[in-house]
């Protein structure tokens, strides 16, 4: 397993549409595996293929608490098939936009449809943490990061002062 960079807006890649993958093989399997690790290490409770420059529908997260067995889920081609019609707002963040915090507002419960890491069709419902982060990261999936769910004065503020923390960190 290898850790991965992870990619930081405003970057055009993050703005892609990702493939389908075929099937779960090895190199999948890999993938998820660096991806898991990856997000492990950033203190990230999910992560998607594009913000690590690969673009494949895949998605890891793993929403167990800190002093819980990590409980990693390995989703390929993710695919919201129900949403409820009860909205809930909370803040998000993302490996992609580090240190930056807003409230979006998404479906309280969905149900997803993927492969899992054993490329076995699956279906599963959840709500809370794990609904927030399934959608977040199936945003990523289609090019959406989270500040686009926010009004168009705070996402460029907050895209404006990424711009900015980058050049001041690029080498002269």
């Amino acid at each position: 397993m290898a850790t991965l960079t992870i990619i930081v807006a405003p970057d055009p890649r993050l703005k892609i549409t990702a493939e389908a993958v075929a099937s779960v093989d090895d190199d999948v399997r890999g993938l998820m595996d660096d991806m898991l690790e990856t997000m492990h290490a950033a203190n990230g409770v999910g992560l998607a293929a594009p913000q690590v420059g690969v673009a494949k529908r895949v998605i890891v997260i793993d929403v167990s608490n800190p002093d819980d067995p990590p409980q990693p889920m390995r989703l390929a081609n993710p695919e919201i098939v129900w949403e409820s019609e009860e909205m809930v707002g909370a803040e998000e963040g993302c490996l992609s936009l580090p240190e930056h915090y807003a409230d979006v507002t998404r479906p309280e419960r969905i149900r997803v449809r993927y492969l899992d890491g054993d490329n076995q069709p699956c279906e599963q419902e959840a709500d809370g943490l794990l609904a927030r982060c399934i959608q977040h990261e199936i945003d990523h999936l289609d090019g959406t990061l989270f500040v686009d769910h926010l009004s168009s004065l705070k996402r460029n503020i907050i895209l404006r002062k990424l711009s900015k923390s980058r050049k001041q960190l690029a080498p002269a």
